[in-house]
């Protein structure tokens, strides 16, 4: 893990509406759903592999207990076409892993929320964080801190 400064930019793409306990049942969770529509879409398409696609978590209802959104979606200016979340510029926690999708996404927020569990740990600033997949087997993700 380690803190960086990132610039505020623009993801174009599919949203959902969701929360980390409707998650945890399959029968209720919406974000596998949301990659699989996203990956059928044109904005998509032939884009997969450029390192530009990120998954975005943004209007925190209150903490990871609450509702949030998430876009799917490319690095892209703003695209009148679909859902547009422009990532807040400041300091982020960044967790790097490589493993096979989706486990190693999900093993991956399962270390961010026992980083954050932890105490003297940094304090989530729930603005937005996001998802980079850097390759088909590797993702990163970044946890916006006060």
């Amino acid at each position: 893990m380690k803190k960086v400064k990132v610039e505020s930019f623009n993801v174009a793409g599919l949203k959902v509406r969701t929360s980390n306990s409707a998650e945890m049942n399959p029968e209720t969770g919406k974000i596998a759903k949301l990659w699989g529509d996203f990956c059928s879409v044109d904005i998509a398409q032939g884009n997969m592999e450029s390192g530009e696609v990120y998954g975005v978590y943004f209007s925190y209802e209150s903490d990871m207990n609450g509702e949030f959104d998430v876009l799917a979606g490319l690095k892209h200016d703003k695209d009148a076409m679909y859902e547009n979340i422009t990532i807040e510029s400041g300091e982020y926690l960044v967790f790097r892993a490589k493993g096979k999708m989706p486990k190693v996404v999900i093993d991956t927020w399962m270390e961010v929320w026992n980083y954050f569990s932890k105490e003297g740990a940094e304090q989530r600033a729930y603005k937005t964080d996001f998802e980079k997949y850097v390759a088909m087997d590797e993702v990163e993700v970044y946890i916006g801190i006060k």
